[in-house]
């Protein structure tokens, strides 16, 4: 018998301490980077887009692959590609932790949506309102002391 998934993750993270350091002019090549490691783990990536401070991912996670890590390798190796690479100055690194959220493929086109309007979106809401939404829509408690 075959093994059949339909694993769809939205996986958002901050940069450090949520500084605005991801440059808007530069940010194709971050996410051609990371398009490409997701791809070089056999992911099915729908969507990505950034803000100056925090990325959001809508991916298919492959069977053989753990949620936690694949986040540290997009984290560490997108880190090390930014700082050798030069390609936003101020970065520090990404931030500690994490939101991943499992989706249904049902919502794959909404959120397709969401991700690429999210210049629009931050118009309008915070990054911190935003991530406070996300994880009261996908009834994760939380306590907000440690969402700063």
């Amino acid at each position: 018998m075959s093994t059949y998934s339909q694993l769809i993750y939205h996986i958002v993270f901050a940069t450090k301490n949520r500084e605005p350091t991801i440059a808007l002019s530069e940010k194709k090549r971050l996410l051609a980077f990371i398009h490409h490691l997701l791809t070089n783990k056999n992911c099915h990536l729908y969507r990505i887009n950034c803000m100056q401070d925090h990325i959001h991912i809508l991916t298919h996670v492959n069977t053989t692959i753990l949620i936690a890590a694949l986040v540290k390798d997009i984290k560490l190796a997108s880190s090390d590609f930014i700082m050798r690479e030069a390609v936003f100055s101020s970065f520090k690194g990404w931030q500690d932790g994490y939101g991943a959220f499992s989706e249904s493929i049902k919502s794959k086109d909404r959120l397709i949506q969401y991700i690429k309007n999210q210049e629009d979106h931050h118009q309008k809401v915070t990054f911190l309102d935003e991530y406070m939404a996300l994880l009261e829509e996908h009834e994760i408690g939380f306590d907000p002391k440690y969402l700063l």
